[in-house]
């Protein structure tokens, strides 16, 4: 039997025909790849590099300012008078501040006993201590719970007001910023806050408070945070790389330098009076501590932070969750660039290196630039450069720069070090929303003041979903895990990297093909922990 071939079985008017279509789109594709779509690639590969370069200087240069810092020993209390707090005979507890906490919460069911319970174990004298909750919950189950947990406290003796609003306005700025309007905080001079799945420990304000009373030019004490999840999956292990790195190098830096960074929206405690010089809570971003640490910096107050002090709380482990709260970290920075980048040029209080510090490198690189260049650079332009093989990217721009800011980032956590390639492919993952949400931000898109509470599961929860997955396992719904974007950008590097394997010289193909798949993975849903709706 003779070998059949596609032309022995397609008629010869379809063969003639498709190969017509064939050529001509070989032909449209040559014609604009040289005049149009080459010198974009190369504008497109000069400005990544660019800001490939900007992003590695960054990282060296923080990682110089903590081997400094190291070297030299310069810890806070080296840094900044402390004393302990000693009692007064004649004053009792009149000797000590008087310090309000305040924990908001939404809907936080699974988790709100934790912070509760934690805040109200403080150790501080009892009559110069104020619990304050902030329930906006909209479930009445969970309002109930929250109100009888404080009368539970409140029997005890603890000094604990639960405070309801009839509206959510503001979300979390708006209810802090109701509960310092409260009366009985006119008394107060330093305000602590957590949020709902924050555990301090009882000598928290014994460690924080001491520096704020000797030190009448700082402003904030901020606090690291410790992650009691973090071994729970992949995706919370990657996470605490990520934020480890936040508080081990970013905000370290910035309080040695120049004793500024982002207030990080909980395990913080301000002075009031710097508070609301500031001008106190401002709704206008999805970042207000970030909002309320930039403009209480301008007003020319200082900021400490404590690596050695720690707070336990949750990780988020859902990719749902993950996901949110990562839009708002990532959107809220920047459409509060756009809103403040004139008023901190302008700023007649702070020197201009700490302006050009402020400007620069707190807002452009770390809040611009690293999100757009790890998507649109490793995840559009080096693929692309596989189709279009006129364009080359330079080694030291394709391999030796992300390896140095790979490696300086793997620093925070040593002992996740052999999950640094899954760091990077997942963090590219997720940079395709972070480049997203950093363009609402910029442009103030649809979604730029959207804000969703981050779903915290607790213990509890964890409990009853591995007694439902032994008896039967839940039943979900195709589209409750289906992401299209990352499908989208999986199926393109995918191609690219085939066509890498069949025409390609760079062997870009291995990278592609892994980081195809973690974008598939993240697609089908298959990260992070599932909990069915």
């Amino acid at each position: 039997m003779e070998r059949l071939t596609s032309t022995a079985l397609l008629p010869e008017s379809f063969q003639g025909t498709r190969d017509d279509i064939t050529e001509q789109m070989g032909v449209v594709w040559q014609q604009i790849k040289a005049p149009v779509l080459v010198p974009l690639l190369r504008l497109a590969v000069f400005v990544c590099l660019v800001m490939s370069v900007m992003l590695v200087v960054e990282k060296v240069y923080m990682a110089a300012v903590i081997a400094l810092v190291k070297l030299l020993g310069r810890r806070p209390e080296k840094r900044y008078k402390w004393e302990p707090i000693r009692d007064d005979l004649e004053l009792g507890g009149a000797a000590y501040p008087m310090v309000l906490v305040q924990i908001p919460m939404y809907n936080e069911k699974e988790v709100y006993q934790l912070s509760v319970g934690a805040a109200c174990g403080l150790s501080w004298p009892a009559d110069r201590i104020i619990i304050q909750v902030l329930d906006d919950s909209t479930d009445p189950v969970t309002k109930d719970l929250v109100e009888m947990e404080c009368n539970r406290w409140a029997s005890k003796g603890v000094h604990i007001k639960y405070e309801r609003r009839d509206n959510r306005r503001g979300y979390k700025a708006g209810a802090l910023r109701d509960g310092m309007k409260r009366g009985y905080v006119e008394h107060c001079d330093y305000v602590v806050i957590f949020d709902a799945d924050f555990q301090p420990e009882p000598d928290f304000l014994w460690r924080t408070v001491p520096f704020l009373i000797h030190n009448p030019d700082l402003a904030l004490v901020q606090a690291r945070w410790k992650f009691v999840n973090s071994d729970e999956c992949l995706m919370t292990r990657i996470q605490e790389m990520s934020l480890d790195y936040h508080f081990t190098v970013e905000q370290e830096v910035g309080s040695f330098t120049h004793a500024f960074f982002g207030f990080n929206g909980t395990a913080g405690v301000w002075r009031i009076s710097a508070l609301n010089e500031a001008g106190g809570w401002k709704d206008r971003t999805t970042v207000e501590d970030m909002d309320l640490a930039v403009r209480a910096s301008l007003k020319g107050w200082k900021f400490l932070f404590l690596g050695d002090l720690k707070v336990r709380n949750e990780l988020p482990s859902t990719l749902k969750a993950y996901r949110y709260q990562q839009h708002r970290w990532s959107c809220g920075p920047a459409n509060l660039f756009r809103k403040m980048l004139t008023e901190i040029a302008s700023n007649k209080k702070v020197n201009l290196w700490k302006k050009v510090h402020v400007i620069y490198s707190f807002f452009f690189v770390r809040k611009v630039v690293a999100h757009i260049v790890t998507f649109v650079f490793y995840c559009v332009v080096i693929p692309a450069t596989v189709l279009i093989p006129e364009v080359e990217i330079p080694k030291w721009g394709a391999v030796y720069i992300p390896s140095v800011i790979t490696l300086l980032n793997a620093v925070g956590t040593p002992r996740s070090l052999h999950l640094l390639v899954f760091w990077i492919l997942f963090e590219n993952v997720m940079s395709l929303h972070r480049t997203k949400a950093t363009f609402i931000g910029l442009l103030e898109g649809g979604r730029a003041n959207e804000w969703v509470v981050t779903e915290k599961l607790g213990d509890t929860m964890k409990v009853k979903m591995a007694t439902k997955a032994a008896k039967k396992p839940p039943r979900t719904r195709i589209g409750d895990r289906l992401h299209l974007l990352e499908l989208g950008t999986g199926a393109y590097l995918f191609f690219c990297g085939c066509y890498d394997v069949a025409f390609g010289k760079n062997h870009y193909f291995i990278y592609l093909f892994l980081q195809a798949i973690a974008f598939f993975v993240v697609g089908f849903g298959h990260v992070g922990t599932f909990v069915p709706s």
